[in-house]
């Protein structure tokens, strides 16, 4: 054998045995003819010992870092004043007897394990970033978590299905990634942006329960917790209904917690979307802090100031909100509440006008339009007492929603909230089936998605059988009931302006295999790097994947994408435009 244990291994125990071990040079030092070094492997590190009379001495003066080192030697105590308390075997060393440099190493562009690496130089020599300790055990646990879904579902009953990766292009609310095809030119395969359609293909088959940890596709603008290229735990379970599924997720969710150390208790909390929207502002909302937003219309029907009045007198189509911010008054001077005001109107807001409680009574400018006889009841309605801050938000009610939502979230960082070692779950239901946008509807989840009465005369009442799970202000993942009748999906498809030949032509085989006697069905999908990204506390997805795009949807390691020979372009029967052709070798 090359090693006997792994460099982290070895403890007081361990003292006086010989040993061999394998690993990388992470630090050299010469310390007046004694040679230490820190050998590291993926358990970690030790200090190894080279004395001048060792047979290894004069090879190692010849030692960098990350040099690949096999030695073999004595475990010995460092001795008192000499332990490491950074390090777990910070109270042991191994005296060298014998060396040998499997490989050298140019000067490493980056430092391992260091924060303040510029990232780009970060993803173009990933293979050096990944050695460090930090990053192995975030994939450690990754794989942790990947073992403990995959024996969970396997105990509720559910089979592992693999879905094809080379599939029909269809319109899911992102690009697809296309593919050519060689053998039919002028065809393409698109990457599947999730296994949808395969996995109620599934249930029609009769596989009642499947699950995949899913590769998915799409070609969309990246932000932090987004990749073209990401991963999924899809699940679909047939004869069922919405409770069934989120209670398979929260057994998924709590197992999956437990192995990364965290005691959760399921059932979570449940919102309707509505709800989530008009108190928080957002689809998801972080709850491990209050402020909750209140609809103050009311106040404002007789207002002076006419702007105010219009707003308040159409509530159907607008809001007018308040934020109230307990002891609010202290915090935010004149500085900050301008900044506040500049947030906000990077989001659509003319403005941000405010209330503070001082010696009982409203200040600001905004208290002259309130209804005078109204005052009270306000202060009442949102048991304002000194101290208290208020923001309003009024106008269009998406825009309004947003903002403040935004806002709110902006004054706990402000105010020091958040409770960061708290993990809130949240389901929110009850989504609306359909949005309304350039002159036409479109689906807020996909168009399987069941709707729970498709006959609504306004398409913007009907909601569906759809849910959310949010940690934290974050949305970990969705799904729905799917639609398993033929008709009431052909409606669906009317409403969304697709004719019957364009459904027929992109869901033609999903569309005939519901008229076989298709079950009631269902499932969800949670983000698998987004989980990951949580539990380890990163600040963005590429940080738990082993090799991530940047935001530009590039990969520095391999200078992807690029462009190809000419001579598979001929194959693929592709000719491209002359902005491109230049870059043809």
């Amino acid at each position: 054998m090359l090693r006997t244990h792994l460099c982290a291994e070895l403890n007081q125990g361990d003292i006086g045995k010989e040993v061999k071990l394998c690993g990388w040079c992470n630090t050299y030092r010469d310390h007046g003819g004694i040679i230490f070094i820190d050998l590291r492997d993926k358990s970690g590190i030790i200090q190894l010992v080279f004395d001048p009379n060792s047979s290894a001495y004069k090879e190692a003066s010849h030692i960098r870092d990350e040099y690949v080192l096999i030695i073999r030697g004595i475990v010995r105590e460092r001795g008192e004043g000499l332990e490491n308390p950074k390090l777990k075997t910070g109270k042991i060393e191994v005296v060298v007897n014998d060396l040998i440099i499997e490989n050298n190493s140019k000067t490493p562009p980056i430092t391992i394990g260091a924060d303040n690496t510029n990232e780009e130089l970060k993803l173009k020599y990933r293979y050096l970033d990944l050695r460090s300790n930090k990053a192995y055990e975030i994939f450690k646990l990754r794989s942790k978590v990947a073992i403990e879904v995959r024996n969970c579902l396997n105990k509720l009953g559910f089979l592992e299905v693999e879905t094809p990766i080379l599939t029909k292009a269809t319109p899911e609310g992102a690009r697809d990634f296309l593919v050519p095809s060689r053998i039919y030119n002028g065809e393409f395969f698109a990457l599947p942006q999730s296994p949808q359609l395969f996995k109620q293909l599934l249930m029609m088959s009769g596989f009642d329960r499947y699950f995949q940890i899913a590769k998915c596709f799409r070609d969309e603008d990246l932000r932090a917790d987004r990749q073209p290229e990401f991963t999924q735990i899809d699940i679909e379970m047939s004869f069922c209904d919405d409770n069934d599924i989120i209670n398979v997720a929260e057994i998924l969710i709590k197992d999956i917690f437990k192995v990364c150390g965290y005691d959760i208790k399921p059932p979570f909390r449940r919102m309707t979307y509505n709800e989530a929207m008009e108190k928080y502002g957002s689809d998801k909302p972080d709850l491990r802090f209050n402020l909750p937003m209140c609809d103050v219309g009311e106040f404002f029907i007789e207002s002076s100031n006419e702007i105010f009045k219009n707003i308040a007198n159409n509530l159907r189509l607008n809001r007018f909100k308040a934020l109230k911010i307990p002891q609010g008054d202290s915090v935010f001077s004149r500085k900050i509440l301008s900044e506040c005001e500049e947030f906000v109107k990077k989001f659509g807001a003319k403005g941000l006008a405010y209330i503070q409680v001082r010696d009982n009574e409203l200040k600001g400018p905004i208290v002259k339009f309130i209804e005078e006889s109204k005052i009270e009841s306000f202060k009442e309605k949102l048991n304002l007492i000194n101290g208290d801050l208020v923001f309003f938000g009024a106008g269009e009610k998406n825009v309004v929603l947003d903002y403040m939502g935004r806002l709110r979230l902006r004054v706990a960082e402000i105010m020091n909230l958040v409770a960061k070692d708290e993990l809130n779950l949240l389901w929110v239901v009850d989504f609306p089936m359909f949005e309304f946008s350039d002159n036409r509807y479109y689906a807020i989840h996909h168009p399987f998605t069941m709707p729970r009465d498709i006959d609504n005369k306004d398409p913007l009442k009907i909601t569906s059988i759809a849910y959310d799970i949010v940690l934290n202000g974050v949305e970990l993942g969705g799904g729905s009931i799917r639609i398993h009748k033929d008709e009431i999906q052909k409606k669906v498809f009317k409403l969304l302006g697709i004719s019957d030949k364009e459904a027929n032509e992109k869901f033609g085989f999903l569309l005939e295999a519901l008229q076989y006697g298709a079950p009631p069905h269902g499932g969800i999908a949670i983000g698998f790097d987004r989980l990951i990204m949580l539990l380890t506390k990163q600040s963005s997805i590429r940080d738990v994947i082993a090799f991530p795009k940047t935001q530009k949807s590039t990969c520095m390691l391999t200078n992807a994408p690029s462009f190809v020979q000419q001579e598979q372009l001929n194959e693929l029967g592709i000719k491209l435009n002359s902005k491109t052709i230049k870059g043809i070798k």
